[in-house]
């Protein structure tokens, strides 16, 4: 069990993000395209983490064209390049999966000052 520990601990990202739930992020994502690599920006809002440890995730919710568009990153992945925080919100809950039927302004979260 100890060697998992070391194992595990060994993996984290020593450099990890402190986001929130309710944070507008945007996140650098390593993209493969045959033998070219290159970074593409999500933006969008922090509307859930899950998990602890090595397997800890956070879910980045955008609307683009009208459509929404979640993604669920790994927080400790090699895929994930680096995560740049652009304003914290103000949220008094776990999960904001109620933004989901949401639209326009009423899907707004006040920024935290």
């Amino acid at each position: 069990m100890d060697a998992l520990k070391q194992i595990s601990n060994s993996c984290l990202k020593q450099d990890a993000p402190e986001i929130a739930i309710g944070d507008t992020v945007k996140v650098h994502v390593r993209i493969q395209e045959g033998e070219k690599s290159r970074i593409q920006v999500f933006e969008g809002t922090v509307i859930a983490k899950k998990h602890g440890g090595i397997s800890e995730t956070f879910t980045v919710r955008r609307v683009a064209h009208g459509c929404g568009i979640e993604r669920v990153f790994p927080l400790h992945s090699p895929v994930v390049d680096k995560v740049e925080l652009v304003r914290h919100g103000k949220v008094r809950r776990a999960k904001l999966y109620y933004l989901r039927g949401r639209v326009g302004k009423a899907a707004k979260i006040k920024e935290q000052l």
